[in-house]
């Protein structure tokens, strides 16, 4: 078995004299004879037996305490579940299942004394036949051959290093002798198979068993123990899901020692070396919640410390698997889109790959296990690269050749006129994507990355969180820990503000150009604009919201007060400090995360209450002990913190917006009117949002770089953000009824519009009239001193010029 897949643990303190005391029985059987067998100077290979006996007597005295083998407690890990308990994370050191040697089927225990230790119940640890047979071999030939028995694996596995060292090798015999004194040779084996590593985060045959073929163990066959069998040597080498042809080998020669050890007839043999064995097609953990899992395990660790990782505890979150694979497939396929539209940006790396088909096999496997799969995206290495066709090979061994249909994305880099970076040759880390008529094609991982969340606003439950493109790539969760400018999405908040100062959504308000000059804000001159450029004169709040309009929302946050509004979204709760009381709050020039809009566009949702998100419903132990229970609060008067009219009067505004304004696509494509959001793109189209929601569902989406740049010129939340949140909605809502909100008390419909009720009859603000020195096209704005220091503070000298949509 391969050292380097061992895991080592510290050693235990030295026995006492009368410990040593105890094996006298070492000195009689084994440092005795060798020390005769060198004093009648036998020659040649027992002389290097006489140094070995010496070195003994002097590192058996050091050896760590093995009593606590006998009470060996695995550790259990932390699992994590989804509400319909499908098991979405696993944390901790190992991903086991413990079972007693009794539990352990005698087929995979002949398969593994076959190939590990045939004669391990005649040996007493340290098998001297196998020792003298292995120096032989590796006298004789360039490649070692190793002599390891299982005891001496249980040794290293507990007690020693990883490093390869002669004294390393002379302290795993002693171990190995000293643990045999004291187990039984079944009690060791039970150990050897329960803590060896065994690939994919699977310790134990057990948990392998389930992770490769997604059986328990006690129904292994003679040919799938072979194949498990083959593992402990290097288990990413002969990983029989990511190298079949490798390990294939490998478990037919596992099968053929089976046979010649007798632990299997000749038929049964052939019928083994027939059989097709079948793979777990999916993986155990599901991917699509890596996110989820990693969240709740944040959580766990918080409330139990280290412990959690140890003592096998279980969570269950809120996370529906229906709706939490619909996100996750919506969000990479809107990145993916994203990414196609961009340049070729060269290979991932480059590989030195050697002339001996044999070794270049070898190095593709280890060299693209630094590059892992991201699901269907797939690494391969390039072995052959000609102008108009490449072979690659995968991690699994197979070979592909790409002509020019699948060549479109890399333009001229398989030519000389390719940059040194962009070119592909041979040892390229290349990305292949196969099509769904088996075609494949180089694409590249995209550089870009989102996030989407889904809870319920009338529990705060979450019902799915995505954090990123790929959580093995990037673990940094942008649902809760990335904090952007939310652009245009965060206007619905200032109107919110506005209804209460007496606006209506018939309230008329000028979209004309606003100019701040030089000696108004102390610096360059501010001219925001419309997304669009353009300007279309007065227009009622409903059609400004619905088309974005970036002129109207400053008007409004002007009329309203920027301290005004600035406490007002902390009903939403949003933090103040992270929104400046200045007027560039009207175009979402904050702060925020996903996950503070979802739970504030939740307010809107379920009429005007404040619910906190909430992932962890109940967790127990391995046992399934209850240890905690969450339940979400009901709605009730104390969690309100907006009118239940505000909350339906900027429903119908948000719902303008889906039916004819920036998201028009959204009721166009889902076919249904209940559906409310908005759209946001902010300066420089740097970050795309879109958040949205129905009845019991609110969605939010966000796309952009990690190290805030331009998307494109033509890049917007509605072209963005919005397509995955309508993939979302389309598994989410398939047959929910459409639930439209019912009119609260206080509001009044006059000629199909919404106002409140003391504000119908002239009380409220019918118009926002011109500003001082304003003219009927445009004039220099007055502004005040305190949104003059927001102006620089949040842009600095160089005041935007683009508006947000």
């Amino acid at each position: 078995m391969s050292d380097s897949e061992q895991q080592a643990s510290p050693p235990a303190p030295a026995p006492d004299r009368t410990q040593r005391a105890q094996h006298a029985w070492w000195w009689t059987w084994i440092l005795k004879p060798l020390l005769v067998l060198c004093g009648l100077g036998v020659a040649g290979v027992f002389a290097g037996l006489c140094l070995a006996a010496i070195g003994l007597a002097v590192a058996y005295p050091n050896l760590p305490e093995v009593t606590g083998l006998a009470d060996y407690q695995p550790k259990m890990p932390l699992r994590v579940y989804s509400s319909e308990q499908v098991l979405i994370g696993e944390f901790g050191e190992e991903r086991r299942q413990f079972l007693p040697i009794a539990e352990i089927p005698k087929v995979m225990r002949d398969a593994v004394l076959a190939i590990e230790d045939a004669r391990f119940y005649k040996h007493g640890g340290v098998d001297y036949v196998g020792v003298i047979r292995a120096g032989l071999a590796n006298f004789g030939e360039s490649r070692s051959q190793g002599a390891s028995t299982i005891t001496m694996q249980v040794a290293r596995n507990f007690y020693l290093p990883t490093e390869k060292t002669f004294t390393r090798k002379i302290y795993e015999i002693l171990l190995a002798l000293k643990i045999e004194s004291l187990l039984s040779k079944d009690q060791i084996l039970e150990l050897y198979m329960n803590q060896i590593y065994l690939g994919q985060r699977a310790y134990g045959f057990a948990a392998a068993s389930d992770t490769y073929f997604g059986k328990p163990l006690k129904d292994i066959s003679v040919a799938e123990a072979a194949m498990l069998a083959g593992l402990p040597k290097a288990p990413s080498a002969y990983n029989p899901v990511r190298n079949p042809k490798r390990a294939t080998i490998r478990q037919q020669y596992i099968i053929d020692r089976m046979y010649e050890n007798g632990f299997i007839n000749a038929d049964q043999r052939e019928e083994a070396k027939a059989e097709v064995l079948h793979y777990r097609t999916k993986a155990p953990i599901a991917i699509e919640a890596a996110y989820v899992a990693e969240a709740a395990r944040l959580l766990m660790h918080e409330q139990y410390g280290a412990d959690a990782y140890t003592r096998g505890i279980n969570a269950y979150t809120s996370v529906n698997m229906t709706e939490q694979v619909a996100a996750y497939k919506a969000l990479r396929k809107g990145l993916l889109d994203f990414d196609r539209r961009q340049a070729w940006r060269g290979p991932e790396a480059y590989v030195d790959l050697p002339d001996d088909p044999h070794q270049m096999d070898v190095r593709i496997a280890e060299a693209l296990e630094d590059h892992p799969d991201s699901e269907d995206i797939r690494a391969a290495i390039v072995t052959r690269a000609e102008p108009k066709q490449l072979v690659a090979v995968l991690q699994s061994g197979e070979q592909l050749i790409i002509g020019p249909e699948g060549l479109k994305l890399v333009g001229n880099a398989l030519t000389e006129k390719a940059t040194p970076k962009q070119q592909i040759r041979r040892g390229a880390v290349i990305r292949v994507l196969k099509d769904k008529d088996d075609r494949w094609s180089v694409v590249q991982l995209p550089q870009v990355e989102g996030a989407f969340v889904s809870l319920d606003p009338q529990t705060g439950l979450i019902r799915a969180l995505v954090g990123g493109f790929d959580f093995d790539r990037n673990k940094f969760n942008h649902v809760t820990q990335a904090w952007r400018q939310p652009g245009s999405s965060f206007k619905p908040f200032i109107y919110s503000s506005a209804l209460e100062k007496g606006f209506t959504p018939a309230t008329v308000v000028n979209d004309a150009p606003l100019f701040f000059d030089a000696g108004t804000t102390g610096s360059q001159a501010w001219e925001p604009k419309n997304y669009d450029g353009k300007f279309e004169g007065p227009m009622t709040l409903r059609r400004g919201l619905a088309k974005s309009k970036n002129m109207i929302s400053i008007r409004v946050l002007r009329s309203v007060g920027a301290k005004y509004a600035q406490d007002w979204i902390t009903r939403f709760g949003f933090e103040a400090d992270k929104h400046p009381a200045y007027l560039t709050m009207a175009l979402g020039a904050g702060s925020v995360t996903p996950l503070q809009m979802a739970g504030a566009y939740a307010v809107f949702a379920n009429g005007g209450y404040r619910v906190n998100p909430q992932l962890v419903l109940k967790v127990t132990d391995n046992r399934g002990h209850t240890l905690a229970n969450y339940r979400p609060t009901p709605l009730d008067e104390s969690m309100r913190t907006i009118d239940a009219r505000n909350a339906f009067v900027m429903s119908s505004l948000l719902q303008e917006v889906t039916r004819s304004g920036t998201a028009a696509r959204a009721q166009a494509t889902l076919k249904r009117p209940d559906l409310y959001g908005k759209t946001g793109t902010t300066n420089d189209s740097m970050d795309a949002w879109f958040a949205g929601y129905t009845a019991h569902n609110v969605a939010v989406v966000w796309i952009g770089h990690d190290q805030p740049r331009k998307l494109g010129d033509k890049e917007t939340g509605g072209g963005l953000a919005l397509p995955v949140w309508i993939d979302f909605m389309t598994t989410a809502l398939r047959n929910v009824p459409v639930e439209e909100p019912t009119p609260p008390e206080g509001v009044v419909n006059i000629g199909g519009e919404w106002f409140y009720e003391e504000y119908t009859s002239g009380t409220g603000v019918r118009e926002l009239g011109p500003e001082a020195g304003e003219g009927a096209h445009s004039a220099p704005a007055a502004t005040t001193d305190a949104e003059k220091k927001g102006i620089l503070d949040l842009f600095g000298d160089k005041p935007p010029h683009g508006g947000t949509h």
